[in-house]
């Protein structure tokens, strides 16, 4: 997530659980020849028009069936989902830590997960906290870990949940003192959870330490990173999220900075331990300089790229030092828009990430890397998809590969402009949902806020495949956010679908 930017002003103006197989190529060729077949201004269902359903224009795949508004264990209608599926919430902003003093901050956005202790899933949950400096106000409770930046209040929080008792067992926070932390992406052989600051903010915002950092904090032992180092290397920039290729450690990185937003790459020294440094680079377009992938792209098409170095990946910018991204397009580097989720697919050993306001009509960008058989050569770009209007996707953020080889796309339009309505949510001004791909490549929903108007995120899986947990981002008020676990029917998830 980052500030809103109304998308109408910018046409004017210019995210260690879920392996295994990728929808196949063709799948997605097919998702964009039923995406062509909606304008870009289709009726998603506006206010005074309440009778139009928002998909009746848009060839959709039967997903999981009818979704319907369900309550959660509280008696809160939280999610709508397909009929026989379930949920519980936890980890509710402002209630009280299982494990330690202190409540759930606030924000809550990316999320990793992997093997807990005593059989739990732990799930490390970003809190992209934007408050000012000093402000600790449903900031992540340091609780005797050392705090990055004692100004700052952003952080994660660390939940061993129990997908059989369908409840947390233990809470506490994992990493304090970093400021709007986004998403981020699991580290080399699982070991840990990459949390990425999406701020460049200092002192000349009153902090008392640079941001823009990646750090990283531990899935094992307690869990806990007692004395956070930024992993400054790996660049200074609106960090989003991260993937990592397992086959060489290398660490590719999405940055969330409107217009002026490029792709990374981070080769380790050592893989294991990224604060050893090693060298970032910034993906180009072969033969085309400062290659402009926003608008006028066609799907499909293969685009050889190579990747340029960045001299100088921490700058002072508050000594008006050159940006990670002005550094890169002096050398040729491409130009994305909001670059944020992004996922590796073991099984393609190709990343996919979104671009959240690409494309001709701003509504998003489904992209594809591949680095071929040699991951520090330059590999190949892929434009898979690209949404003509909101009634199909609308602001992909986070994005996950699912365990049965599906996509899975986290929503997160929050500015109302279209005034949207959705029949399962009348009385909210901006819809967000998770959009899955079927097999064919059809898209469908299969879940719907129905709370508030917050994006979904942070999308992953238990690690046995068959629990779904998801963030509500909340509005800074206590009970507004929230994470879900969402169990399958008897018949489980299928193998076509998620």
């Amino acid at each position: 997530m980052t500030d809103i930017v109304d998308r109408r002003a910018f046409l004017k103006r210019s995210a260690a659980t879920a392996g295994g197989a990728v929808v196949a190529t063709s799948a997605l060729q097919r998702l964009t020849e039923h995406a062509a077949m909606a304008a870009p201004n289709d009726v998603r269902g506006r206010r005074g028009d309440r009778g139009r359903d928002r998909r009746r224009q848009v060839e959709q795949s039967p997903g999981y069936g009818r979704l319907e508004r369900m309550a959660d264990q509280r008696g809160v209608d939280v999610l709508a989902l397909p009929v026989g599926f379930s949920y519980v919430t936890f980890g509710w902003t402002g209630s009280e830590l299982k494990s330690e003093p202190g409540v759930h901050a606030r924000s809550q956005d990316g999320m990793g997960s992997f093997p807990g202790p005593d059989g739990t899933t732990r799930l490390i949950r970003n809190h992209e906290i934007r408050t000012a400096s000093g402000d600790a106000k449903l900031g992540v409770p340091p609780n005797g870990i050392a705090k990055y930046d004692p100004l700052a209040n952003g952080g994660c929080i660390t939940i061993d949940f129990d997908t059989r008792g369908k409840e947390p067992v233990r809470e506490f926070a994992s990493i304090a003192g970093t400021h709007v932390n986004c998403a981020g992406g699991v580290a080399y052989g699982a070991a840990g959870w990459i949390t990425c600051e999406e701020t460049t903010a200092d002192t000349r915002q009153k902090y008392a330490k640079k941001h823009g950092y990646p750090f990283f904090v531990p899935a094992t032992d307690d869990g806990k990173q007692r004395h956070p180092r930024p992993l400054t290397a790996m660049g200074r920039f609106a960090h989003e999220a991260v993937a990592v290729d397992p086959r060489s450690g290398v660490v590719y990185e999405t940055e969330d900075a409107g217009n002026d937003s490029g792709f990374y790459r981070f080769i380790p020294r050592d893989p294991a331990n990224l604060g050893y440094g090693g060298s970032l680079q910034m993906l180009a377009v072969r033969n085309a300089r400062n290659y402009d992938t926003i608008r006028n792209q066609q799907v499909g098409a293969r685009l050889a790229v190579d990747w340029v170095t960045i001299p100088n990946p921490d700058p002072d910018l508050a000594a008006y030092g050159t940006s990670v991204f002005d550094q890169g397009a002096d050398a040729g580097g491409a130009r994305f828009n909001r670059l944020e989720g992004i996922w590796w697919d073991d099984f393609r050993q190709t990343a996919f990430f979104n671009s959240t306001a690409g494309g001709n009509a701003g509504y998003g960008q489904v992209w594809e890397y591949g680095p071929g058989r040699n991951p520090n050569q330059g590999g190949e770009l892929y434009l898979r998809f690209e949404s003509p209007g909101w009634t199909v996707l609308d602001s992909p953020d986070n994005l996950n590969v699912t365990p049965r080889g599906g996509i899975l796309l986290c929503e997160d339009e929050a500015t109302g402009g279209d005034n949207e309505f959705h029949p399962l949510a009348p009385d909210l001004e901006s819809v967000n949902r998770l959009i899955g791909l079927d097999a064919a490549g059809r898209p469908f929903e299969f879940a719907v806020n129905v709370l508030n108007d917050s994006e979904l995120a942070g999308a992953c899986w238990s690690p046995d495949g068959q629990v779904l947990f998801v963030n509500i981002f909340g509005e800074g008020a206590p009970d507004t956010g929230m994470t879900c676990a969402i169990y399958p029917p008897a018949s489980g998830w299928g193998s076509r679908l998620l």
